[in-house]
């Protein structure tokens, strides 16, 4: 593992880790809302560095990475902070996008401003795709909603009281598998170390992308939750029903966490869809698949 850092369009500074073998096909991952690089947990990181060049980013305003005082409205300043991490790593082709929550914005922000050319496939996880009052791609889950706004509040009883209400949404329920519980605090810590006015700005754009999912021209693999609470499952079938030719993976009963409430699954389905750029059917050749369990 190598920790790294990069400068944004704008002078921020942006940090993340990489793990793995650079000769490998690049996975850039990107978390959710007030959450770091560190939310996939160790043993997630490292089962997919068996596979891929994992390059996990802490967003701006998030985990290690500059904190800027304005900017975070901006799709422009999204982009170009991925454009950053692949221009810092040479990655000019053969990349895999993976987006958590927020993190699944981000890659669309990405790609409205500079295309597919260094990108092969993306991987939207529990994720949003738009944001704004009446974006379907951007619905929130009942958890979500009644967190908001005192997770913003600068009041530390207030915030996290609403951050903790949460309760399991983000984990599933915690049960006797071990490091679970401890996974369940490092994301909570990590959403309590987050600014309280980063964690409410994100939350001040409003921007639309079905456009770019309707013309999407690489592979995309939706992977969601049904019983997801922050983020409703209909935002996932919202971006795999626009999408051309869109793998959905639905995940009877899981939240909003797939990667902590099954890691394993979870590394066998980002590889398997992964394979499948390498040797499957040509983008818009093939229907829509879904897979439920």
């Amino acid at each position: 593992m190598a920790i790294r850092e990069t400068t944004s369009a704008d002078g921020t500074t942006l940090v993340y880790r990489t793990f793995g073998s650079a000769s490998s096909r690049p996975l850039v991952l990107i978390h959710g809302w007030a959450q770091s690089s560190r939310c996939w947990g160790d043993d997630v990181l490292a089962d997919l560095a068996e596979h891929f060049r994992v390059i996990a980013v802490d967003l701006r305003g998030h985990g290690y990475s500059d904190v800027p005082a304005f900017g975070y409205d901006d799709s422009a300043n999204w982009a170009a902070d991925v454009d950053a991490v692949l221009t810092a790593e040479a990655v000019t082709s053969g990349a895999v996008l993976l987006g958590w929550s927020y993190g699944g914005l981000v890659i669309c922000d990405y790609l409205a401003a500079h295309g597919t050319t260094a990108i092969d496939g993306v991987v939207f996880v529990g994720a949003i795709t738009s944001i704004g009052r009446g974006e379907a791609g951007g619905k929130v889950g009942a958890a979500m909603r009644a967190a908001i706004p005192a997770a913003m509040a600068e009041d530390p009883a207030t915030a996290i009281g609403a951050l903790g209400s949460f309760g399991t949404a983000l984990t599933g329920p915690i049960d006797d598998a071990p490091g679970k519980g401890a996974w369940s605090q490092t994301l909570f810590g990590a959403s309590l170390s987050t600014p309280p006015r980063v964690r409410a700005a994100l939350f001040t754009r409003a921007v639309g992308h079905d456009d770019l999912l309707r013309t999407l021209d690489v592979p995309a693999l939706v992977l969601h939750g049904t019983a997801d609470a922050v983020v409703d499952v209909s935002a996932g079938e919202h971006a795999a029903a626009l999408i051309p030719g869109a793998t959905a993976s639905y995940w009877e009963g899981c939240g909003h966490g797939p990667f902590v409430e099954d890691p394993q699954r979870f590394v066998d389905e980002v590889r398997a869809f992964v394979v499948g750029i390498d040797g499957g059917v040509p983008v818009g050749e093939s229907e829509s698949a879904a897979i439920t369990s």
